[in-house]
């Protein structure tokens, strides 16, 4: 059985000591590959740097909405110069966050469309983040010329939510809030999403899933959430396997990267 962890952060200060032993942990449990995101410039660029470093890993590179105000030509620029790198799969993480505004809103939502933008030129899916966003985050999607190639990534929303994502011909990715006691929506989300739009993800270090909540999260535990995608279903676990990894190799032409 292989599963890809489709979002999270090796990046992380929390891995700083034990990055190898992590990946190693992972793939010894059948987490065959794993997508390193970035959020800003630096840690884009060490995403790429650990992608390079460590076989299995790949690489996300983009400018997360609460450090939207960084975002200018000069910085887009020095992401734009990593994309020829065989190990970059997706520009992101993008989005909205209206939780926290860490960057006032009109920039989070300049810098969305901006980087929408870039992906869009350069063809690479993009990994969106929305949190207490939504209607703005819709109405910026359903504007867009084109298709949105891309995953809502860490989905936390309702089945109607998913339905606005899906049409958009988008994919969503399922975490460790899924296996939390106060997920009332999910299950009915789980049950909503066909398998053929389902990715699964960890965010690590963040959102550990039952029964690691509260440590530290790690790629191995991306486990427990197809576990629980399969509960809900009422699956073989080999089947949210199977699509979940065919669905992850597709989005991010995974195929294309390892045999370049």
């Amino acid at each position: 059985m292989v599963l890809i962890d489709t979002h999270l952060h090796l990046n992380d200060k929390r891995f700083q000591g034990d990055v190898r032993e992590v990946i190693e942990r992972a793939q010894g449990a059948g987490i065959k590959h794993m997508i390193n995101v970035g959020s800003d410039v630096f840690s884009s660029k060490l995403a790429v740097k650990q992608a390079n470093d460590y076989c299995g890993v790949y690489a996300a590179v983009g400018i997360h909405p609460h450090s939207a105000s960084s975002s200018n030509d000069e910085t887009l620029t020095e992401l734009i110069e990593l994309l020829p790198n065989k190990k970059v799969v997706a520009w992101g993480e993008i989005g909205l966050d209206y939780h926290y505004d860490f960057s006032p809103r009109s920039k989070q939502r300049e810098s969305f469309i901006t980087q929408l933008d870039i992906a869009e030129m350069y063809k690479y899916p993009v990994i969106i983040h929305n949190r207490e966003s939504h209607e703005d985050m819709i109405k910026i999607l359903n504007s867009r010329q084109k298709p949105i190639t891309g995953v809502m990534h860490c989905f936390s929303g309702s089945v109607e939510m998913a339905k606005q994502i899906l049409d958009l011909g988008m994919y969503i990715s399922l975490a460790g809030p899924l296996t939390f006691k106060n997920a009332r929506k999910l299950p009915d989300v789980v049950k909503f999403v066909p398998l053929d739009r389902l990715l699964i993800e960890t965010d690590s270090p963040y959102l550990a899933p039952v029964p690691y909540r509260g440590k530290r999260n790690e790629p191995v535990y991306v486990l427990e959430v197809a576990k629980k995608i399969a509960q809900i279903k009422g699956i073989e676990l080999d089947a949210v396997a199977s699509n979940t990894t065919e669905n992850a190799y597709k989005l991010f032409r995974l195929d294309e990267k390892i045999n370049a």
